[in-house]
């Protein structure tokens, strides 16, 4: 793994290193959120502002994976970050892949959540955190953030420049598919062919250096499990099951009313979901409409009953 190295290379109980090298890639990969200045239309077409999710190589400074999403960041994001980071890109001009020795993040939340930590041990990662509120050598992933910021974001519509009050300029027509394939073309095309300075390209011996190869997941499947190893428990109504406001509905779901039963889905693409009861699937529900308000009548003397 990569080196923590010099005087104090670790906080107080040994949480956090302060000074770090990585000697080759996939030695530490750090991981950061950030909200992005662009607003963009969610589902329901109506405005909101992104999260990005990054996955950084240490060693090489290539991004080795992102994601992008709407509401705050969750152990989720990353474990979206994370699979992308780890397995095999489809775009040629993007090499980076395999499993990290070590995996360097802050205090937050979605970082110390018990999932991430089992992904972690699951794939024989060490997880570090840096030191409550001293983040040190975290100038890279910073970096890469004021790239887009300064670059990519203000030639998209729905950009909010600085000091304009978190107003956009132009008006947000993107979806967060959109927005996440720009945000893949500026990394492949714009940052990765620039850094580290004056090595050309970021991806140059990020893999297949002098013989190293990247320690990879046995199968996508197994890397699957980052993306649905997290479930959620719904109840199921008479119209079927809720979801952040979208309504998933199929009359296999009939004998099940009332019952709880767990959810599994991909949050950038909320258009399915799979339900299970225990270890029996139940089925895939493709998604209905967005829920509507429990409808409201009046009895006598005007006292107001909601329905459903």
């Amino acid at each position: 793994m990569g080196a923590i190295r010099g005087p104090g290379a670790f906080g107080p109980g040994g949480v956090g290193p302060l000074r770090r090298e990585s000697v080759r890639p996939n030695d530490m990969w750090q991981s950061d959120h950030t909200e992005l200045d662009v607003m963009i239309l969610d589902q329901a077409g109506k405005p909101a502002r992104p999260w990005l999710t990054t996955i950084l190589d240490d060693h090489s400074r290539a991004v080795a994976g992102y994601t992008a999403l709407l509401g705050d960041p969750s152990a989720m994001q990353t474990a979206l970050a994370l699979h992308q980071a780890m397995w095999r890109k489809n775009d040629p001009d993007w090499p980076v892949c395999g499993i990290p020795t070590t995996l360097y993040v802050d205090h937050g939340a979605d970082f110390t959540s018990t999932h991430i930590g089992q992904v972690c041990a699951d794939l024989h990662i060490q997880l570090i955190h840096s030191m409550a509120g001293k983040p040190r050598g975290r100038g890279k992933e910073e970096r890469l953030f004021g790239s887009t910021t300064t670059e990519l974001l203000p030639t998209l519509p729905g950009h909010i420049p600085h000091g304009n009050g978190g107003k956009p300029i132009t008006p947000p027509t993107l979806t967060l598919s959109e927005l996440d394939a720009a945000i893949g073309r500026w990394i492949i095309t714009t940052y990765h062919p620039r850094v580290p300075p004056g090595d050309g390209s970021a991806t140059r011996g990020a893999v297949g250096d002098g013989g190293w190869r990247p320690r990879m997941p046995e199968s996508e499947a197994e890397l699957d499990l980052l993306l649905l190893q997290v479930a959620t428990p719904r109840k199921v109504q008479r119209d079927g099951i809720h979801l952040h406001g979208l309504r998933y509905f199929a009359i296999t779901l009939a004998p099940y009313v009332g019952e709880l039963v767990t959810i599994r889905y991909d949050p950038r693409d909320l258009a399915e979901i799979r339900v299970y009861r225990g270890e029996y699937v139940l089925g895939t529900l493709r998604i209905c409409h967005p829920v509507r308000p429990s409808p409201t009548r009046v009895q006598a003397g005007g006292r107001r009953v909601d329905g459903g």
